[in-house]
Parts: C-alpha cells; sequence; structure tokens
C-alpha cells in the first residue's frame, strides 16, 4: 500500500520567557510530519532553524515537497538526498523511524540495538539577562543538577562572568554549562574562559560565529569548548577538529536521527566527545533525540520545559528525562 504523507503547523506557547544573545521568543511554531501506509502512522517533528533564516512555512513547504517521492517507497536513506539538512528533513526522517518501528512491533532502540533506556539527566536552561534576573530563574531550578546558562549578553567578557557569578551564588550546588550563543566575538575567550573556570563551568557553547572558527586556533582553554551553530552535519567536522573539544548535535540541524547517529559516530573516531541538545520543542521532538543523548556525555533536552508542551508529554521529574513511551513515538 502506498504510504501518504501530511504535514501541519503547530504553535506552542513558551513558559515566561526564553531569551538568548539572538533575541527573545514568546512562541516556537513547530512542523509535523505524519507518514501512513493505512494501518500505521509514523509521526516527526521539526523546529526551524531561526538563526539561519529559516521558518516554519519554509519548512513545511519543503516538506510537502517529498510526498510523491514518499508515496512512491522513498525511504530514510532516499532523504539524505531528496532534502538538504534541516527541519524538514529531520520531520520526515523521525515520521519513518516511528512507522518502521510500529510496522515491526520492535521499539526504535531495539532496532539501534541499544540497552534499555532508563531515565537521564539533562540540562537546564537559564535565559539571558540582567544578572538579577538570571539570579532569580537560577535560584527556583536550584534543586536541579545541571544548568546551563546562555550568555554572550551587553556589557562584553566581564558582564557575562557577572552573570555567571551572580547565577553561581543563586545555585551553589549546581553544575554549569554555558551557551554563548555565538556572542563572544571579538573579546578574549581564553582571559574570558580562564575567569569562568573557578565557577565551575563544565562546558562553553558556540564562544564565536559560525565560520570564525580559526578563532579559536591555538587557545589555551580552561574551560573545553563545543561546536554547535559551527556543527551542523558529518560535513562540518573538517572544521571542527582540533578547535573544539565536544560538539553538540542537535536532529533539526543534522536533518533527522539518520544523520544524528552517523554524526555521533563520526566524532566519536575523531576523539570528540558529544553533547545532544534541542531547539525549542515539544516531547514528541525529544523522543529520537533521546537515543542519541544516550550515546554522549551532556543532554540538553529540556525543550518541552520551556514551553507549554504536548498532551501526555515525556515524563520530568526532577533533574531527569524519562525515555519516550510507545505511545509517543518509536
Amino acid at each position: 500500500m502506498a504510504r501518504t504523507l501530511k504535514a501541519r503547523i503547530e504553535r506552542f506557547p513558551v513558559q515566561g520567557s526564553f531569551t538568548i544573545a539572538r533575541g527573545a521568543k514568546t512562541h516556537v511554531d513547530v512542523v509535523i510530519a505524519e507518514i501512513s501506509d493505512g494501518v500505521h502512522t509514523g509521526r516527526g517533528e521539526g523546529t526551524a532553524i531561526y538563526y539561519k533564516g529559516d521558518s516554519a512555512e519554509a519548512v513545511l513547504a519543503t516538506l510537502e515537497s517529498v510526498a510523491d517521492a514518499i508515496a512512491a517507497g522513498a525511504g530514510r536513506a532516499d532523504l539524505l538526498t531528496l532534502l538538504p539538512a534541516g527541519a524538514a528533513r529531520n520531520a520526515a526522517d523521525c515520521a519513518l523511524w516511528d512507522l518502521e518501528s510500529r510496522i515491526s512491533g520492535e521499539r526504535v532502540w531495539q532496532r539501534l540495538g541499544l540497552p534499555v533506556p532508563q531515565p537521564m539527566l539533562t540540562a537546564y536552561t537559564i535565559s539571558l539577562g540582567d544578572p538579577a534576573v538570571m539570579a532569580d530563574a537560577a535560584h527556583a531550578a536550584r534543586a536541579r543538577e545541571l544548568l546551563k546558562v546562555k550568555l554572550g549578553g551587553e556589557g562584553g567578557w566581564q558582564a557575562d562572568v557577572e552573570r555567571l557569578q551572580a547565577v553561581r551564588r543563586a545555585a551553589p550546588d549546581a553544575r554549569l554549562i554555558v551557551d554563548a550563543n555565538e556572542g563572544w566575538a571579538g573579546t578574549d575567550i581564553e582571559r574570558t574562559l580562564a575567569a569562568l573556570a573557578p565557577l565551575g563551568v563544565e562546558l562553553v557553547e558556540q564562544p564565536v560565529p559560525a565560520g570564525r572558527d580559526a578563532d579559536l586556533d591555538g587557545l589555551r582553554c580552561a574551560v573545553p569548548i563545543a561546536a554547535d551553530e559551527s556543527c551542523q552535519t558529518r560535513a562540518s567536522l573538517d572544521e571542527v577538529v582540533g578547535r573544539y573539544q565536544f560538539i553538540n548535535i542537535k536532529l533539526d540541524k543534522a536533518g533527522g536521527l539518520t544523520e544524528a547517529l552517523a554524526l555521533r559516530h563520526a566524532a566519536a573516531t575523531r576523539g570528540l566527545g558529544v553533547m545532544t541538545g534541542c531547539m525549542l520543542c515539544t516531547s514528541l521532538a525529544i523522543a529520537p533525540a533521546f537515543l542519541v543523548a544516550m550515546q554522549g556525555r551532556f543532554a540538553d533536552l529540556d525543550g518541552p520545559l520551556l514551553i507549554q508542551d504536548r498532551p501526555h508529554g515525556l515524563r520530568f521529574e526532577g533533574s531527569d528525562v524519562y525515555p519516550p513511551p510507545a505511545e509517543l513515538w518509536g
């Protein structure tokens, strides 16, 4: 029986505010792909990569452009050539994984030969703001084990150090990672990392804009750094090796679970550590990302906690996210 693709945009409000170096968001529009064989239906979700100028409407149009190919039998391997890396391919790829799981009666983790998934520590994001505002947010989240602090705001590196000092005072026992969101261009990054290290920062994401990775050549890094915007797919790795110690894998960047798994393997063979992250998204998008995060060191899968998530989403308890149930995905 021929497969059919249905796609749509769904909007979810942000809980409170979500602010990074590029601006604030009040809602997120996600694109849903549903692929059916007439008996079973698989679902996938993608979030437009806004810093690349993408939009939910463009993602939807791209996704709908492969409806005929999917009806003709195109599979996950075909999507790697039919669609560019991005949210549209992510939604379709994850929908196919989900569909294959439901047809076979095996969970995706079983098909991949992974161990039984267990609850996983995930970071929780503290948005960029004035030190006092960030301290209040950190105080409210102080019981969480791992906080991800957004930096790269006005005032230069000294202001960012003050922001992190305020967070540390408010959450003295939390582990900390930092996301500069490309916001430290033109600053003394080596000096900034040295100032953050005594505050217990374990990792700093993307200090420089993508394409300016050579600015990191020869740095003595007091804190390991991870490539986020600079690492999209396997094709990015040559620019990353020797400049970063980690990469942040996001399924929307990679264009699906298929490429994300291949990227994780390729990174490991090059000695790079792996963090698994997400865009603002619902639990449906986190479910496949969970399987990549099982194989990495850091997980930042708090997207559903930052929005008004869909009903029957993932279970978050304390600092952990629980494995996705079959009713949600794969």
